[in-house]
């Protein structure tokens, strides 16, 4: 159960950073963290990560911005003032009115374009999109891709990443998100209730998976020759089952996480600066309903980010 709970005002320590929150966001992370509700077969890895009965760090918000407060000693790449955006991950610590983060870890300049909700919004998906796209499955300009749950947090924050390396993007939704997925720059959309994207064969390469649907018995005659398919959202028997699968003409599956790093935050910016890259925000509340905003990010009927924002007095 998510309550409000006062607690001292942390100081920045030799090397950190202090921030006042001006936004923060509901994440898978975030969700799988209160719930416990994991992917079939994680049960037990998810409550040894997270904690057993109640989650380990009792401050959620895997993402943020706000306004750098102060530094410890040491700092040099910020100053009091500064406007930033950061990926704690499962460090958590958004939903606050102050958090730290060290230097070194995943905190960058906030694109001057954006607002606080919007920044806030930019790590979680788009840095789990950059690393399945680019680090995964090496995307490069004339690849077809197909994004299946084009319209949720990763999910959309991949089309326009796809987009930016200069992919050819087909994306899946129900059908009130179809516009939406037009609007981010889709090529081409696919209502998943009317047609069943698995049934192109050898039409892309890349498939990148977040609604956990997958499989590579599904979807491998899809892929083209060397194509991949990535698997965002998976159970423990999907992933297995890419290890078992028999593959041919070096097409391949996986999955996993994207780490925190800051120099994905500064690529992030960077396309964002350039208008490349803006989170979809489809509903914010205030802190003091971070409760509610769990509950509205649990609806079958959202469209990219779930925002939470902190006011500034």
């Amino acid at each position: 159960m998510l309550k409000p709970v006062d607690l001292p005002k942390p100081a920045a320590k030799p090397g950190e950073v202090l921030v006042r929150i001006r936004a923060t966001s509901v994440t898978a992370g975030d969700y799988r963290a209160r719930s416990l509700d994991m992917p079939p077969g994680f049960g037990l890895v998810g409550r040894l990560v997270f904690g057993p009965f109640r989650p380990r760090r009792q401050v959620l918000g895997a993402e943020f911005s706000g306004v750098v407060e102060a530094v410890g000693s040491d700092v040099t790449r910020f100053a009091p003032g500064d406007r930033v955006f950061a990926y704690p991950g499962a460090g958590f610590g958004g939903y606050a009115e102050y958090a730290v983060i060290a230097e070194t870890a995943a905190i960058a300049a906030m694109p001057a374009d954006l607002d606080f909700d919007e920044a806030a919004a930019i790590s979680f998906g788009g840095a789990t999109a950059l690393n399945f796209l680019r680090d995964k499955a090496g995307i490069k300009p004339g690849d077809r891709v197909l994004i299946i749950g084009a319209s949720g947090t990763v999910g959309s924050a991949a089309v326009q990443v796809a987009k930016a390396f200069g992919a050819h993007v087909t994306a899946t939704a129900s059908a009130g998100k179809l516009d939406m997925l037009h609007d981010l720059g889709a090529d081409e959309v696919i209502d998943h209730s009317r047609e069943n994207p698995a049934a192109a064969q050898s039409a892309y390469d890349i498939i990148l998976d977040t609604s956990g649907t997958a499989t590579y018995p599904k979807y491998g005659s899809s892929l083209k020759p060397g194509g991949r398919l990535l698997l965002v959202s998976a159970n423990l028997w999907q992933h297995i089952g890419t290890l078992f699968a028999r593959k041919s003409g070096g097409r391949k599956a996986s999955g996993g996480y994207a780490p925190e790093r800051a120099e994905d935050l500064h690529f992030l910016a960077d396309l964002a600066a350039r208008g490349g890259f803006k989170p979809h925000i489809d509903k914010r509340f205030p802190l003091a309903e971070a409760a509610q905003a769990h509950r509205y990010y649990e609806n079958p009927a959202r469209k990219g980010n779930v925002v939470i924002t902190i006011d500034p007095a």
